[in-house]
């Protein structure tokens, strides 16, 4: 490392991808030789966990190191309604975000890659290299219309090679002498049907014919994936992606073709390393894999996001996420085992370039590369359900504030249930550890969430919410999100 200049870095971000699915995490049907040789030249957090399960929440939690319930995205930004938002919108312009305090360090800034935080047609958040692609979800990873700088056009490729692509090629417009920061958020493996329907079209595809995806349980639906679908009937209908959480479990095409799309993803992250070495700048550069948020593969009978079910599952693959840092002065082949957020990223990259910036709001983000003291637990929100994580237990609540919509807590034994199968919160024995972790919990929340969008005290939301008669039943037949106009 240069010791004249701060580091350069890349924090890639997959798209639905729990850190189960990688080889380093100990899944050996997986083929991801660039990410497991990443995590073996640095820092890799075991314990690593999202503060909610659906895309634009999480991606507005690591750009500011705030909960949803400071924020105010508490679901994915329906992009249908993207002709009644304001002009140029950015949900979260408000706060200080993680491209405002590199950009006040004097880094170049670039965002390659899927934006999914409001307008995507131009650049947001103090990036200066602007390249994505208009919406949210993926219908298709091929023939996507994409939006590169000042230039519109149609990719007929795989998206994420083009994401790939435009980064080498950032890279390579690089100065040696001008730090910067890249953002580069694929969508990929992403997990939902029309995009993995079928047999996967990419060149990864084959090494997945024939390997029986023992890696990933059979199990039947949890009776909250029916109620759910059961919800969305009752709203109106169900487009196809939406179709996934009754169909795609234990559908063994459709798991290989999300493998494939993981080691597709691998394979890019292998070229920007390459393009590093060639350009002379690994030693100056830090990079940084994650997820926004992790994916249940029909664990505990669920497919898809923790809003798959209802209410919505708090269970770890749905929100335990890949996190692997490495280069700069982070320590090499480490397997860190402390319990992480990823609101932690904005204090960690703070102090890695040396920025006094600090989130917006009060928060319970850290530091993880030098931690003060010691924290034994997570917190994470999926509108009416909360949830409480440590190494021992994972406790979840669910709001009590509707009489139509009844919903009970849960208790899992992390160390004698890793699985989470055996709910103990009617065991009178655990009433001690219910009583602690409720109590964590409420003061969490009643520490650092925001009036304005607290669901559960009568606020509201910027995004589009899971199911809106919950909330309606609770405050008022008045209440609604309160949308961009």
């Amino acid at each position: 490392m240069n010791a004249k200049r701060p580091p350069n870095i890349i924090l890639i971000m997959s798209d639905n991808q729990p850190a189960d699915l990688l080889g380093c995490y100990g899944n050996d049907e997986v083929s991801t030789p660039h990410i497991d040789g990443l995590a073996a030249r640095g820092t890799q957090f075991a314990n690593a966990y999202c503060v909610n399960a659906m895309c634009s929440p999480c991606r507005a939690s690591v750009m500011t190191g705030l909960m949803p319930s400071q924020h105010g995205i508490h679901n994915w930004l329906d992009d249908t309604l993207a002709p009644h938002w304001p002009h140029n919108w950015s949900a979260i312009s408000e706060f200080n975000t993680l491209p405002q305090m590199f950009k006040q360090q004097g880094y170049k800034t670039a965002l390659i890659g899927k934006f999914h935080l409001g307008i995507a047609d131009v650049p947001q958040l103090a990036f200066d290299h602007w390249v994505t692609f208009p919406h949210g979800h993926t219908t298709s990873f091929y023939g996507n219309d994409v939006i590169d700088q000042e230039q519109r056009y149609r990719f007929e490729g795989h998206t994420v090679d083009f994401f790939t692509d435009k980064t080498v090629e950032f890279i390579e417009a690089q100065s040696a002498n001008e730090p910067f920061f890249a953002f580069v958020p694929y969508n990929g493996p992403y997990g939902h049907w029309p995009a993995i329907k079928g047999r996967a079209d990419n060149e990864f595809a084959e090494i997945y014919d024939d390997l029986p995806m023992n890696s990933i349980p059979r199990e039947g639906l949890d009776s909250a994936v029916l109620d759910r679908f059961g919800l969305r009937v009752a709203q109106g209908g169900v487009r196809e992606q939406f179709k996934g959480p009754l169909l795609l479990p234990n559908n063994i095409q459709s798991l290989r073709n999300y493998f494939s799309q993981v080691s597709l993803i691998d394979a890019g992250v292998g070229r920007i390393l390459d393009a590093l070495d060639r350009m002379d700048m690994t030693r100056d550069t830090i990079v940084i894999y994650t997820a926004d948020h992790g994916f249940s593969l029909g664990h505990n009978g669920i497919w898809g996001h923790g809003a798959a079910a209802f209410p919505a599952s708090a269970h770890r693959h749905s929100y335990h996420i890949p996190l692997i840092i490495a280069g700069g002065t982070v320590k090499q082949g480490h397997q860190h085992r402390r319990m992480v957020s990823q609101i932690d990223f904005f204090p960690t990259l703070a102090t890695m370039i040396g920025s006094d910036m600090v989130p917006s709001l009060p928060s319970a983000a850290r530091d993880i590369i030098n931690p003060i003291g010691s924290s034994d637990a997570v917190f994470y929100e999926q509108e009416e359900t909360r949830a409480i994580r440590t190494q021992e237990w994972m406790y979840a609540m669910r709001f009590k504030g509707s009489e139509e919509f009844p919903m009970s807590d849960q208790l899992f034994d992390l160390r004698k249930d890793p699985q989470e199968k055996i709910n103990l919160i009617d065991d009178p024995s655990c009433e001690p550890i219910i009583a602690r972790l409720r109590q964590q919990l409420i003061t969490h929340f009643e520490t650092y969430s925001v009036p304005k969008y607290d669901l559960w005290t009568g606020g509201s939301a910027k995004s589009n919410v899971t199911y809106e008669p919950l909330w309606q039943d609770a405050w008022g037949v008045t209440w609604a999100p309160e949308l961009p106009r």
